[in-house]
Protein backbone atom coordinates (compact mmCIF):
# COMPACT_ATOMS: atom_id res chain seq x y z
CA UNK A 1 0.00 0.00 0.00
CA UNK A 2 1.38 3.38 -1.03
CA UNK A 3 2.12 5.66 1.89
CA UNK A 4 -0.05 8.78 1.85
CA UNK A 5 1.54 12.20 1.98
CA UNK A 6 -0.23 14.86 4.02
CA UNK A 7 0.41 18.54 3.47
CA UNK A 8 0.88 20.81 6.47
CA UNK A 9 -2.01 23.22 6.95
CA UNK A 10 -2.05 26.79 8.23
CA UNK A 11 -1.67 26.64 12.00
CA UNK A 12 -1.83 30.36 12.71
CA UNK A 13 -5.08 31.56 11.13
CA UNK A 14 -7.61 31.53 12.56
CA UNK A 15 -6.27 30.84 16.06
CA UNK A 16 -7.89 28.12 18.13
CA UNK A 17 -10.91 29.03 20.23
CA UNK A 18 -11.61 25.87 22.23
CA UNK A 19 -10.99 22.10 22.28
CA UNK A 20 -13.87 21.37 19.89
CA UNK A 21 -12.27 23.78 17.45
CA UNK A 22 -8.93 22.04 18.03
CA UNK A 23 -10.14 18.61 16.94
CA UNK A 24 -12.64 19.66 14.27
CA UNK A 25 -10.12 21.88 12.46
CA UNK A 26 -7.68 18.98 12.19
CA UNK A 27 -10.44 16.56 11.11
CA UNK A 28 -11.34 19.00 8.34
CA UNK A 29 -7.77 19.01 6.97
CA UNK A 30 -6.40 15.52 7.63
CA UNK A 31 -9.38 13.55 8.94
CA UNK A 32 -8.50 10.09 7.49
CA UNK A 33 -4.90 10.30 8.73
CA UNK A 34 -3.70 8.31 11.78
CA UNK A 35 -4.05 10.27 15.00
CA UNK A 36 -2.95 7.38 17.24
CA UNK A 37 -1.27 4.01 17.03
CA UNK A 38 -2.68 1.92 19.87
CA UNK A 39 -1.01 -1.34 20.87
CA UNK A 40 -3.48 -4.05 21.83
CA UNK A 41 -2.12 -6.99 23.80
CA UNK A 42 -3.37 -10.44 22.82
CA UNK A 43 -2.65 -14.08 23.54
CA UNK A 44 -1.39 -14.53 19.98
CA UNK A 45 0.76 -11.41 20.06
CA UNK A 46 0.31 -7.65 19.87
CA UNK A 47 -1.73 -5.87 17.22
CA UNK A 48 -1.80 -2.17 16.37
CA UNK A 49 -5.05 -0.29 16.11
CA UNK A 50 -4.88 2.71 13.77
CA UNK A 51 -7.18 5.48 15.03
CA UNK A 52 -7.79 8.24 12.48
CA UNK A 53 -8.66 11.79 13.46
CA UNK A 54 -12.21 11.14 12.15
CA UNK A 55 -12.55 8.09 14.43
CA UNK A 56 -11.06 10.02 17.34
CA UNK A 57 -13.67 12.79 17.02
CA UNK A 58 -16.50 10.29 16.66
CA UNK A 59 -15.44 8.50 19.84
CA UNK A 60 -15.17 11.87 21.62
CA UNK A 61 -18.78 12.50 20.56
CA UNK A 62 -19.89 9.04 21.76
CA UNK A 63 -18.23 9.25 25.16
CA UNK A 64 -19.19 12.91 25.58
CA UNK A 65 -22.84 12.12 24.86
CA UNK A 66 -22.84 9.27 27.38
CA UNK A 67 -21.28 11.54 30.02
CA UNK A 68 -23.95 14.17 29.36
CA UNK A 69 -26.60 11.56 30.09
CA UNK A 70 -24.93 10.85 33.45
CA UNK A 71 -24.08 14.37 34.57
CA UNK A 72 -25.36 17.94 34.24
CA UNK A 73 -23.09 20.43 32.48
CA UNK A 74 -19.91 21.65 34.26
CA UNK A 75 -19.57 18.57 36.47
CA UNK A 76 -16.05 17.86 37.77
CA UNK A 77 -14.83 14.51 36.44
CA UNK A 78 -11.40 13.05 37.27
CA UNK A 79 -9.17 11.18 34.81
CA UNK A 80 -6.43 9.00 36.25
CA UNK A 81 -4.28 6.46 34.46
CA UNK A 82 -1.19 5.60 32.51
CA UNK A 83 -0.54 7.49 29.28
CA UNK A 84 -2.73 5.89 26.64
CA UNK A 85 -5.32 6.59 23.98
CA UNK A 86 -8.25 6.21 26.38
CA UNK A 87 -6.76 8.90 28.64
CA UNK A 88 -6.67 11.37 25.72
CA UNK A 89 -10.18 10.34 24.66
CA UNK A 90 -11.51 10.83 28.20
CA UNK A 91 -9.88 14.26 28.62
CA UNK A 92 -11.42 15.67 25.45
CA UNK A 93 -14.78 13.94 25.86
CA UNK A 94 -15.16 15.50 29.31
CA UNK A 95 -14.15 19.01 28.25
CA UNK A 96 -15.93 19.01 24.88
CA UNK A 97 -19.12 18.00 26.69
CA UNK A 98 -18.86 21.16 28.78
CA UNK A 99 -17.60 19.44 31.94
CA UNK A 100 -14.44 20.15 33.98
CA UNK A 101 -11.66 17.56 33.76
CA UNK A 102 -9.43 16.85 36.78
CA UNK A 103 -6.22 15.10 35.61
CA UNK A 104 -4.83 13.13 38.58
CA UNK A 105 -1.18 12.16 38.99
CA UNK A 106 -1.05 8.37 38.65
CA UNK A 107 1.94 8.18 41.06
CA UNK A 108 0.13 9.74 44.02
CA UNK A 109 -0.23 7.75 47.22
CA UNK A 110 -3.68 6.77 48.47
CA UNK A 111 -4.07 9.69 50.91
CA UNK A 112 -2.96 12.15 48.22
CA UNK A 113 -5.42 10.71 45.70
CA UNK A 114 -8.20 11.11 48.24
CA UNK A 115 -7.17 14.72 48.88
CA UNK A 116 -7.24 15.60 45.16
CA UNK A 117 -10.55 13.85 44.45
CA UNK A 118 -12.16 15.43 47.50
CA UNK A 119 -10.71 18.94 47.13
CA UNK A 120 -11.63 19.03 43.42
CA UNK A 121 -15.25 18.06 44.17
CA UNK A 122 -15.06 15.32 41.55
CA UNK A 123 -18.26 13.27 41.22
CA UNK A 124 -17.01 10.83 38.60
CA UNK A 125 -13.73 9.23 37.58
CA UNK A 126 -12.33 7.53 34.49
CA UNK A 127 -9.36 5.37 35.43
CA UNK A 128 -7.07 2.67 34.04
CA UNK A 129 -6.89 -0.68 35.80
CA UNK A 130 -3.09 -0.46 35.93
CA UNK A 131 -3.25 2.19 38.65
CA UNK A 132 -6.37 0.88 40.45
CA UNK A 133 -4.47 -1.41 42.81
CA UNK A 134 -1.80 1.22 43.53
CA UNK A 135 -4.02 3.25 45.80
CA UNK A 136 -7.19 4.23 43.96
CA UNK A 137 -8.96 1.09 45.19
CA UNK A 138 -8.25 2.14 48.79
CA UNK A 139 -10.00 5.49 48.57
CA UNK A 140 -12.92 5.25 46.13
CA UNK A 141 -15.24 3.67 48.69
CA UNK A 142 -14.35 6.50 51.09
CA UNK A 143 -15.63 9.14 48.66
CA UNK A 144 -19.39 8.57 48.20
CA UNK A 145 -19.61 11.76 46.11
CA UNK A 146 -17.97 9.87 43.22
CA UNK A 147 -21.07 8.16 41.90
CA UNK A 148 -19.62 6.76 38.68
CA UNK A 149 -16.36 4.82 38.43
CA UNK A 150 -15.48 4.15 34.80
CA UNK A 151 -12.61 1.81 33.93
CA UNK A 152 -10.67 2.28 30.70
CA UNK A 153 -10.13 -1.49 30.57
CA UNK A 154 -12.92 -3.96 29.83
CA UNK A 155 -12.53 -6.49 32.67
CA UNK A 156 -15.91 -8.21 32.45
CA UNK A 157 -17.00 -9.89 35.69
CA UNK A 158 -14.28 -8.18 37.71
CA UNK A 159 -15.79 -4.77 36.92
CA UNK A 160 -19.24 -6.08 37.74
CA UNK A 161 -17.93 -7.17 41.13
CA UNK A 162 -16.55 -3.68 41.73
CA UNK A 163 -19.87 -2.22 40.51
CA UNK A 164 -17.88 -0.11 38.06
CA UNK A 165 -18.58 0.60 34.38
CA UNK A 166 -16.37 -0.17 31.39
CA UNK A 167 -15.50 2.77 29.16
CA UNK A 168 -16.43 0.57 26.18
CA UNK A 169 -19.98 0.32 27.57
CA UNK A 170 -20.22 4.12 27.71
CA UNK A 171 -18.98 4.35 24.12
CA UNK A 172 -21.65 1.88 23.06
CA UNK A 173 -24.30 3.83 24.98
CA UNK A 174 -23.15 7.10 23.44
CA UNK A 175 -23.30 5.59 19.95
CA UNK A 176 -26.82 4.35 20.62
CA UNK A 177 -27.91 7.79 21.80
CA UNK A 178 -26.37 9.54 18.78
CA UNK A 179 -27.98 7.09 16.35
CA UNK A 180 -31.28 7.72 18.13
CA UNK A 181 -31.03 11.45 17.38
CA UNK A 182 -29.53 12.72 20.65
CA UNK A 183 -28.01 16.13 19.87
CA UNK A 184 -27.03 17.25 23.38
CA UNK A 185 -23.31 16.93 22.78
CA UNK A 186 -23.37 18.66 19.39
CA UNK A 187 -25.43 21.50 20.85
CA UNK A 188 -23.05 22.31 23.70
CA UNK A 189 -21.74 25.87 23.57
CA UNK A 190 -18.30 26.06 25.18
CA UNK A 191 -17.40 29.17 27.15
CA UNK A 192 -13.63 29.23 26.51
CA UNK A 193 -12.96 31.56 29.44
CA UNK A 194 -14.50 29.39 32.16
CA UNK A 195 -12.72 26.74 34.22
CA UNK A 196 -12.22 23.61 32.09
CA UNK A 197 -9.13 21.88 33.51
CA UNK A 198 -8.33 21.64 37.23
CA UNK A 199 -4.81 20.41 37.98
CA UNK A 200 -3.44 19.84 41.46
CA UNK A 201 0.29 20.45 41.31
CA UNK A 202 2.62 17.78 42.68
CA UNK A 203 5.48 20.17 43.14
CA UNK A 204 8.68 20.28 45.18
CA UNK A 205 7.27 22.39 48.03
CA UNK A 206 4.78 19.89 49.44
CA UNK A 207 1.76 22.20 49.16
CA UNK A 208 -0.66 21.05 46.44
CA UNK A 209 -2.81 23.80 44.92
CA UNK A 210 -5.54 23.40 42.33
CA UNK A 211 -4.55 25.31 39.20
CA UNK A 212 -7.60 26.50 37.25
CA UNK A 213 -7.12 26.61 33.47
CA UNK A 214 -9.67 27.54 30.83
CA UNK A 215 -9.85 26.22 27.29
CA UNK A 216 -8.78 29.69 26.18
CA UNK A 217 -5.68 29.47 28.41
CA UNK A 218 -4.57 26.16 26.92
CA UNK A 219 -5.58 26.92 23.32
CA UNK A 220 -3.64 30.19 23.39
CA UNK A 221 -0.58 28.22 24.52
CA UNK A 222 -1.08 25.73 21.68
CA UNK A 223 -1.35 28.63 19.22
CA UNK A 224 1.98 29.97 20.51
CA UNK A 225 3.80 26.62 20.54
CA UNK A 226 2.97 25.79 16.91
CA UNK A 227 4.53 29.07 15.80
CA UNK A 228 7.83 28.04 17.40
CA UNK A 229 8.13 24.45 16.12
CA UNK A 230 8.54 23.12 12.61
CA UNK A 231 6.54 19.89 12.63
CA UNK A 232 3.27 18.83 11.06
CA UNK A 233 1.18 15.90 9.75
CA UNK A 234 4.20 13.93 8.53
CA UNK A 235 5.62 13.75 12.04
CA UNK A 236 5.08 11.06 14.66
CA UNK A 237 5.51 11.48 18.40
CA UNK A 238 6.15 8.97 21.17
CA UNK A 239 4.40 9.91 24.40
CA UNK A 240 6.73 9.00 27.28
CA UNK A 241 5.97 11.47 30.07
CA UNK A 242 2.76 11.14 32.12
CA UNK A 243 -0.27 12.64 30.36
CA UNK A 244 -1.54 14.33 33.52
CA UNK A 245 1.52 16.61 33.55
CA UNK A 246 0.74 19.87 31.76
CA UNK A 247 3.97 19.81 29.72
CA UNK A 248 3.13 16.44 28.17
CA UNK A 249 -0.60 17.13 27.99
CA UNK A 250 -0.23 20.40 26.07
CA UNK A 251 2.94 19.82 24.08
CA UNK A 252 2.56 16.18 23.03
CA UNK A 253 -1.13 15.35 23.30
CA UNK A 254 -2.90 18.60 22.35
CA UNK A 255 -0.20 20.10 20.10
CA UNK A 256 -0.05 16.84 18.12
CA UNK A 257 -3.79 17.13 17.49
CA UNK A 258 -3.28 20.69 16.28
CA UNK A 259 -0.39 19.64 14.03
CA UNK A 260 -2.15 16.56 12.69
CA UNK A 261 0.79 14.46 13.93
CA UNK A 262 0.46 10.81 14.97
CA UNK A 263 1.03 9.75 18.60
CA UNK A 264 1.98 6.37 20.02
CA UNK A 265 2.48 5.54 23.70
CA UNK A 266 5.48 4.29 25.64
CA UNK A 267 4.66 1.25 27.80
CA UNK A 268 6.91 2.43 30.64
CA UNK A 269 10.41 3.77 31.25
CA UNK A 270 11.97 0.31 30.92
CA UNK A 271 10.42 -0.01 27.45
CA UNK A 272 11.61 3.32 26.00
CA UNK A 273 14.30 1.76 23.78
CA UNK A 274 11.95 -1.00 22.58
CA UNK A 275 9.08 1.40 21.84
CA UNK A 276 11.36 3.83 19.99
CA UNK A 277 12.38 0.97 17.69
CA UNK A 278 8.76 -0.09 17.20
CA UNK A 279 7.22 3.31 16.45
CA UNK A 280 10.23 5.19 14.99
CA UNK A 281 9.13 8.64 16.21
CA UNK A 282 10.46 11.84 14.67
CA UNK A 283 9.84 13.94 17.81
CA UNK A 284 9.90 13.17 21.53
CA UNK A 285 9.17 15.42 24.52
CA UNK A 286 11.30 14.50 27.54
CA UNK A 287 12.55 15.76 30.86
CA UNK A 288 16.31 16.49 30.86
CA UNK A 289 17.12 13.57 33.18
CA UNK A 290 16.03 11.02 30.56
CA UNK A 291 17.87 12.86 27.76
CA UNK A 292 21.02 13.03 29.88
CA UNK A 293 20.75 9.29 30.56
CA UNK A 294 20.55 8.63 26.80
CA UNK A 295 23.61 10.82 26.29
CA UNK A 296 25.48 9.00 29.09
CA UNK A 297 24.80 5.61 27.47
CA UNK A 298 26.10 6.87 24.11
CA UNK A 299 29.31 8.12 25.76
CA UNK A 300 29.70 4.89 27.73
CA UNK A 301 29.49 2.88 24.50
CA UNK A 302 31.98 5.23 22.80
CA UNK A 303 34.43 4.76 25.69
CA UNK A 304 34.30 0.96 25.47
CA UNK A 305 37.70 1.07 23.74
CA UNK A 306 40.40 3.72 23.45
CA UNK A 307 40.45 3.70 19.63
CA UNK A 308 36.66 3.86 19.45
CA UNK A 309 36.62 6.90 21.72
CA UNK A 310 39.33 8.66 19.71
CA UNK A 311 37.27 8.12 16.56
CA UNK A 312 34.13 9.32 18.31
CA UNK A 313 35.81 12.53 19.48
CA UNK A 314 37.18 13.17 15.99
CA UNK A 315 33.72 12.79 14.42
CA UNK A 316 32.20 15.06 17.09
CA UNK A 317 34.78 17.73 16.29
CA UNK A 318 34.23 17.35 12.56
CA UNK A 319 30.46 17.62 12.96
CA UNK A 320 30.90 20.74 15.08
CA UNK A 321 32.97 22.39 12.33
CA UNK A 322 30.42 21.44 9.68
CA UNK A 323 27.58 22.75 11.87
CA UNK A 324 29.40 26.09 12.10
CA UNK A 325 29.14 26.35 8.30
CA UNK A 326 25.47 25.33 8.30
CA UNK A 327 26.03 21.69 7.30
CA UNK A 328 24.26 19.05 9.42
CA UNK A 329 26.09 15.79 8.83
CA UNK A 330 25.25 14.20 12.17
CA UNK A 331 23.02 11.49 10.76
CA UNK A 332 25.72 10.34 8.33
CA UNK A 333 28.56 10.58 10.86
CA UNK A 334 26.67 8.79 13.66
CA UNK A 335 24.40 6.23 11.93
CA UNK A 336 24.49 3.80 14.87
CA UNK A 337 23.21 6.45 17.27
CA UNK A 338 20.28 7.17 14.95
CA UNK A 339 19.60 3.47 14.45
CA UNK A 340 19.41 3.02 18.23
CA UNK A 341 16.93 5.91 18.39
CA UNK A 342 14.63 4.44 15.75
CA UNK A 343 16.23 5.91 12.64
CA UNK A 344 13.85 8.85 12.20
CA UNK A 345 14.27 10.91 15.37
CA UNK A 346 15.17 14.51 14.52
CA UNK A 347 13.94 16.59 17.43
CA UNK A 348 13.99 16.29 21.22
CA UNK A 349 12.09 18.87 23.23
CA UNK A 350 13.18 19.26 26.85
CA UNK A 351 11.21 20.85 29.64
CA UNK A 352 10.23 20.73 33.32
CA UNK A 353 13.83 21.09 34.58
CA UNK A 354 17.23 22.55 33.69
CA UNK A 355 19.12 20.94 30.80
CA UNK A 356 22.91 20.60 30.54
CA UNK A 357 24.13 22.76 27.60
CA UNK A 358 26.99 20.33 26.90
CA UNK A 359 24.54 17.45 26.44
CA UNK A 360 22.44 19.53 24.02
CA UNK A 361 25.54 20.47 21.99
CA UNK A 362 26.72 16.86 21.81
CA UNK A 363 23.36 15.56 20.61
CA UNK A 364 23.10 18.37 18.06
CA UNK A 365 26.47 17.33 16.65
CA UNK A 366 25.07 13.80 16.35
CA UNK A 367 22.26 15.19 14.19
CA UNK A 368 19.49 15.41 16.80
CA UNK A 369 18.14 18.88 17.45
CA UNK A 370 17.36 19.89 21.01
CA UNK A 371 14.86 22.57 21.93
CA UNK A 372 14.60 23.56 25.57
CA UNK A 373 11.55 25.31 26.92
CA UNK A 374 10.38 26.74 30.21
CA UNK A 375 7.03 27.10 31.86
CA UNK A 376 4.76 26.29 34.76
CA UNK A 377 1.40 24.56 35.14
CA UNK A 378 -0.07 27.99 35.94
CA UNK A 379 0.97 29.15 32.44
CA UNK A 380 -0.68 26.29 30.51
CA UNK A 381 2.39 25.67 30.68
CA UNK A 382 4.93 27.16 28.22
CA UNK A 383 6.38 30.68 28.54
CA UNK A 384 9.67 30.39 26.63
CA UNK A 385 11.15 28.02 24.07
CA UNK A 386 14.33 28.00 22.01
CA UNK A 387 13.69 28.36 18.31
CA UNK A 388 15.52 27.36 15.14
CA UNK A 389 17.32 30.67 14.81
CA UNK A 390 19.84 31.51 17.57
CA UNK A 391 19.11 28.35 19.54
CA UNK A 392 21.12 28.96 22.72
CA UNK A 393 21.59 25.68 24.59
CA UNK A 394 22.39 27.49 27.84
CA UNK A 395 19.05 29.33 27.82
CA UNK A 396 15.37 28.46 27.70
CA UNK A 397 14.88 30.77 24.73
CA UNK A 398 12.85 33.94 24.29
CA UNK A 399 9.24 34.52 25.30
CA UNK A 400 6.79 32.78 23.01
CA UNK A 401 4.50 34.74 20.66
CA UNK A 402 1.57 36.14 22.63
CA UNK A 403 3.45 35.95 25.94
CA UNK A 404 5.03 38.98 27.64
CA UNK A 405 7.84 38.51 30.15
CA UNK A 406 9.78 40.95 32.30
CA UNK A 407 12.20 40.60 35.19
CA UNK A 408 10.97 41.97 38.51
CA UNK A 409 13.35 43.78 40.88
CA UNK A 410 16.56 42.90 39.02
CA UNK A 411 19.78 42.92 41.08
CA UNK A 412 23.11 44.47 40.13
CA UNK A 413 23.80 41.51 37.82
CA UNK A 414 20.48 41.93 36.01
CA UNK A 415 18.87 38.88 37.64
CA UNK A 416 15.25 39.19 38.67
CA UNK A 417 12.06 37.20 39.10
CA UNK A 418 10.35 36.14 35.87
CA UNK A 419 6.98 37.90 35.65
CA UNK A 420 4.56 36.91 32.90
CA UNK A 421 1.38 38.14 31.23
CA UNK A 422 -0.67 36.59 28.48
CA UNK A 423 -3.90 34.73 27.65
CA UNK A 424 -2.23 31.50 28.82
CA UNK A 425 -1.98 32.56 32.47
CA UNK A 426 -4.29 30.63 34.82
CA UNK A 427 -7.60 31.84 36.22
CA UNK A 428 -6.24 31.32 39.74
CA UNK A 429 -6.00 28.63 42.42
CA UNK A 430 -9.18 26.69 43.10
CA UNK A 431 -11.03 27.89 46.20
CA UNK A 432 -7.86 29.63 47.40
CA UNK A 433 -8.14 33.38 46.92
CA UNK A 434 -5.26 34.10 49.30
CA UNK A 435 -2.81 31.92 47.35
CA UNK A 436 -4.02 33.44 44.08
CA UNK A 437 -3.41 37.00 45.30
CA UNK A 438 0.06 36.01 46.49
CA UNK A 439 1.25 35.04 42.98
CA UNK A 440 0.03 38.14 41.13
CA UNK A 441 1.39 41.67 41.34
CA UNK A 442 -1.01 44.55 41.84
CA UNK A 443 -0.93 45.29 38.11
CA UNK A 444 -1.65 41.69 37.10
CA UNK A 445 1.75 40.09 36.39
CA UNK A 446 2.08 36.42 37.34
CA UNK A 447 5.03 35.80 39.65
CA UNK A 448 6.73 32.56 38.59
CA UNK A 449 9.03 32.25 41.59
CA UNK A 450 11.98 31.65 39.25
CA UNK A 451 14.93 34.01 38.94
CA UNK A 452 16.64 34.60 35.60
CA UNK A 453 18.58 37.07 33.51
CA UNK A 454 18.09 37.99 29.86
CA UNK A 455 20.96 37.98 27.35
CA UNK A 456 21.50 40.34 24.42
CA UNK A 457 19.41 38.10 22.13
CA UNK A 458 16.37 38.27 24.39
CA UNK A 459 16.83 34.71 25.65
CA UNK A 460 16.23 33.93 29.32
CA UNK A 461 18.66 32.02 31.54
CA UNK A 462 17.12 30.49 34.66
CA UNK A 463 19.36 30.78 37.72
CA UNK A 464 17.14 29.12 40.34
CA UNK A 465 13.94 28.96 42.37
CA UNK A 466 13.53 31.91 44.70
CA UNK A 467 12.09 29.59 47.39
CA UNK A 468 15.31 27.55 47.25
CA UNK A 469 17.48 30.64 47.67
CA UNK A 470 20.09 30.47 50.44
CA UNK A 471 20.57 33.87 52.07
CA UNK A 472 23.74 33.94 54.15
CA UNK A 473 24.06 35.85 57.42
CA UNK A 474 26.12 38.46 55.60
CA UNK A 475 23.31 38.98 53.08
CA UNK A 476 24.78 37.07 50.14
CA UNK A 477 22.31 35.23 47.86
CA UNK A 478 23.17 31.74 46.62
CA UNK A 479 20.99 29.68 44.30
CA UNK A 480 21.69 26.01 45.10
CA UNK A 481 20.87 24.98 41.52
CA UNK A 482 23.95 26.84 40.23
CA UNK A 483 26.23 24.79 42.47
CA UNK A 484 24.35 21.55 41.81
CA UNK A 485 25.01 21.89 38.08
CA UNK A 486 28.77 21.95 38.78
CA UNK A 487 28.64 19.08 41.28
CA UNK A 488 26.48 16.87 39.06
CA UNK A 489 29.12 17.04 36.32
CA UNK A 490 31.46 14.95 38.51
CA UNK A 491 31.39 11.34 37.23
CA UNK A 492 31.16 10.00 40.79
CA UNK A 493 27.93 11.95 41.45
CA UNK A 494 24.48 10.64 40.55
CA UNK A 495 22.59 13.61 41.98
CA UNK A 496 22.99 16.26 44.64
CA UNK A 497 21.21 18.88 46.73
CA UNK A 498 22.93 22.01 48.05
CA UNK A 499 21.58 23.57 51.25
CA UNK A 500 22.49 26.06 53.93
CA UNK A 501 23.20 25.42 57.64
CA UNK A 502 23.77 27.73 60.58
CA UNK A 503 27.54 28.09 61.04
CA UNK A 504 27.28 29.15 64.69
CA UNK A 505 27.15 32.42 66.61
CA UNK A 506 30.28 33.98 65.11
CA UNK A 507 30.28 32.25 61.71
CA UNK A 508 28.49 32.84 58.45
CA UNK A 509 26.04 30.34 56.92
CA UNK A 510 27.70 27.06 55.93
CA UNK A 511 27.03 25.90 52.37
CA UNK A 512 26.52 22.13 52.42
CA UNK A 513 25.82 19.42 49.89
CA UNK A 514 24.17 16.01 50.08
CA UNK A 515 25.43 13.69 47.35
CA UNK A 516 24.07 10.42 46.00
CA UNK A 517 27.17 8.56 44.68
CA UNK A 518 27.22 7.11 41.17
CA UNK A 519 28.53 3.50 41.27
CA UNK A 520 29.17 3.48 37.51
CA UNK A 521 31.47 6.47 37.87
CA UNK A 522 33.64 4.64 40.37
CA UNK A 523 33.66 1.50 38.20
CA UNK A 524 34.87 3.51 35.20
CA UNK A 525 37.69 4.80 37.42
CA UNK A 526 38.63 1.17 38.13
CA UNK A 527 37.17 1.05 41.63
CA UNK A 528 34.73 -1.80 42.18
CA UNK A 529 32.46 -1.63 45.23
CA UNK A 530 34.24 1.25 47.03
CA UNK A 531 33.76 1.68 50.78
CA UNK A 532 31.93 4.71 52.18
CA UNK A 533 35.28 6.11 53.33
CA UNK A 534 36.77 5.85 49.82
CA UNK A 535 33.72 7.48 48.26
CA UNK A 536 33.78 10.32 50.78
CA UNK A 537 37.47 10.96 50.20
CA UNK A 538 37.23 10.96 46.39
CA UNK A 539 34.07 13.07 46.33
CA UNK A 540 35.49 15.62 48.75
CA UNK A 541 38.55 15.98 46.50
CA UNK A 542 36.19 16.81 43.62
CA UNK A 543 34.26 19.29 45.76
CA UNK A 544 37.53 21.01 46.69
CA UNK A 545 38.36 21.39 42.98
CA UNK A 546 34.97 23.04 42.43
CA UNK A 547 35.50 25.31 45.44
CA UNK A 548 38.68 26.71 43.90
CA UNK A 549 36.58 28.11 41.04
CA UNK A 550 34.00 29.72 43.34
CA UNK A 551 33.91 33.00 45.21
CA UNK A 552 34.52 32.50 48.93
CA UNK A 553 30.91 32.80 50.16
CA UNK A 554 29.71 30.10 47.70
CA UNK A 555 32.29 27.50 48.69
CA UNK A 556 30.98 24.21 50.07
CA UNK A 557 32.06 23.56 53.65
CA UNK A 558 30.28 20.31 54.43
CA UNK A 559 29.36 17.17 52.51
CA UNK A 560 27.00 14.30 53.31
CA UNK A 561 26.52 11.03 51.42
CA UNK A 562 23.12 9.51 50.80
CA UNK A 563 22.87 5.98 49.39
CA UNK A 564 19.26 6.11 48.16
CA UNK A 565 18.00 8.48 45.46
CA UNK A 566 16.06 11.56 46.46
CA UNK A 567 12.28 11.36 46.32
CA UNK A 568 11.04 13.08 43.17
CA UNK A 569 7.96 14.40 41.42
CA UNK A 570 6.67 12.66 38.29
CA UNK A 571 8.86 14.96 36.20
CA UNK A 572 11.94 13.88 38.17
CA UNK A 573 12.38 17.07 40.21
CA UNK A 574 13.68 16.49 43.73
CA UNK A 575 11.17 17.09 46.53
CA UNK A 576 13.40 19.35 48.63
CA UNK A 577 10.82 19.77 51.37
CA UNK A 578 11.15 16.06 52.27
CA UNK A 579 14.91 16.19 52.82
CA UNK A 580 16.45 15.75 56.24
CA UNK A 581 20.04 16.79 56.95
CA UNK A 582 22.37 15.69 59.70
Amino acid sequence: MKEQVWEAFDLTAPPLVDFRDLVQTTVKHVGPKDAYLVKIKGQDGDTIRHVSFIEFWEEIRMLGTALMELYPERTHIAVMGDSRYEWCLSYLAVTCAGHVVVPVDKELKADEVKMVLTASHSVGILYSDKIYAKGLNQVLDEIPEITNRICMDDLGEELEARKHTALSALLARGKELLEGGDTRFDSVVIDPEKLAVLIFTSGTTGVAKGVMLSQKNICSNINSVVQCLDHGPEDSMLSILPNHHTFECTCTFLVSVRMGACVSFCEGLRYIAKNIQEYQPTIIMLVPLIIENVHAKILKNAKSSKMKYIGFKFLMGLSGVLNFFGIDAGKKLFPQVHKTLGGKLRLLIAGAAAMSPSVSKDLARMGIKIRQGYGLTECSPILCVNQEVKNDYASVGPAMPGVTIKLGNPDEEGRGEILAKGPNIMLGYYENEEATKAVFTEDGWFKTGDQAYMDKNGCFHITGRIKNLIVTKTGKNIFPEELEVLINKVPFVKESVVWGADGGMESDTDICVTIVPNPDGFKEAGIEDPSTEVMEKMLWEEVKKINKELVTYKRIKRMELRMEEFEKTTTHKIKRYKLEHK
